[in-house]
């Protein structure tokens, strides 16, 4: 009850203080409350499904622990999809009420990846009310996870980023396009970061990554050059790092960073779409083949597992060609 009570506090107060603020609001509680049992007042007489409230609570623990808006989104959907299908106590749920649950998007020839999602987000929720000793038995231990099917999108060459750069028309293009491709940061973390972030004397940004993780990224000249221009040529006194082209100049937002370098696709001729996530690939692609190790791609791009940036920075077919060439030319 004491972590409940915990939970509920610091997600109402996430609307209105800073995540350091959090963070110590957080150690109070924790060290305040130890003294106490906290019992809750009962003023129910009729018993009710507290699944809602569970999905409510869990939402919240992982929006602290700062999870994506996006990711939250796709918990809430799912979880609220299962508990109007199942409609039981969390206690009371078994694993044969979630292999039936899981059977549906079978018989409705759902896609692999998207039964894999749903079962990643009932392995997280059953997994955090087994930590957190609202039930006693984890029904999800024998589910086993499905794998998703990998469409990995073959990264841009260095003659279709040049097409790209062809492309751009004003300095915000040409300095968003060179940002994207000098830190491979993520589209949530560009919108986030301000002017003031950059270090101008060491071409360096801190970023607050997945699960606030911090990691250092790097402007290489290109990106120095045009994002200096871009940042010089502004009017508007927003702190945003990217922000709207019209008054009041807002910040951008993820959607529309999207819109803009789909755009530099189309007007430069390239037949695959464009999006920030495929120049963080090309990033990731273009380091492997320069020489860079894995180790340092993963710390680079925010990675917690290797296993992720093999998959994320595979090398293409020209790529091992070109390297067979290179050390087994004889």
């Amino acid at each position: 009850m004491r972590e409940e009570f915990i939970i509920k506090v610091l997600d109402r107060a996430s609307e209105f203080i800073s995540e350091c603020q959090i963070m110590k609001l957080k150690a109070i509680l924790e060290e305040e409350l130890y003294k106490y049992d906290l019992q809750p007042a009962t003023t129910e007489l009729v018993p009710i499904n507290s699944m809602p409230e569970k999905i409510m609570l869990f939402l919240a623990s992982k929006k602290l622990d700062g999870r994506a808006v996006s990711t939250l989104e796709t918990y809430k959907r799912y979880l609220i999809q299962f508990s109007q299908f199942i409609q039981k106590e969390p206690s009371d749920i078994t694993t044969m009420d979630i292999r039936m649950y899981l059977a549906t998007f079978t018989k409705n020839n759902v896609k692999n990846s998207t039964l894999a999602t749903v079962i990643y987000v009932l392995k997280s929720f059953f997994g955090w009310l087994h930590a957190e000793e609202y039930i006693t038995r984890n029904p999800m231990a024998k589910i086993q996870a499905t794998k998703k099917e990998r469409n990995l999108r073959k990264a841009l060459t260095h003659e279709e980023l040049e097409m790209l750069r062809m492309a751009c028309k004003t300095d915000r293009e040409r300095a968003m396009l060179e940002f994207l491709y000098s830190t491979g940061c993520r589209l949530d973390e560009v919108v986030k970061l301000n002017k003031d972030d950059i270090s101008w004397n060491d071409d360096s940004i801190k970023v607050l990554g997945k699960g606030r993780k911090e990691r250092i990224v790097y402007l290489n000249a290109k990106a120095k050059v045009h994002v200096w221009r871009y940042i010089s040529s502004r009017k508007d006194e927003n702190e945003a790092l990217f922000v709207s082209s019209k008054q009041p100049y807002g910040r951008i937002g993820k959607r529309g960073i999207e819109k803009i370098i789909s755009a530099l696709g189309k007007r430069a001729g390239l037949k695959q779409d464009v999006f920030p996530h495929l120049i963080r690939h090309t990033t990731a692609t273009h380091m492997l083949q320069s020489g860079a190790s894995l180790a340092e791609v993963q710390e680079y791009l925010g990675h917690d597992s290797p296993v992720t940036t093999q998959i994320y920075a595979k090398l293409d077919r020209e790529s091992i060609r070109i390297s067979h060439k290179k050390h087994l030319a004889g």
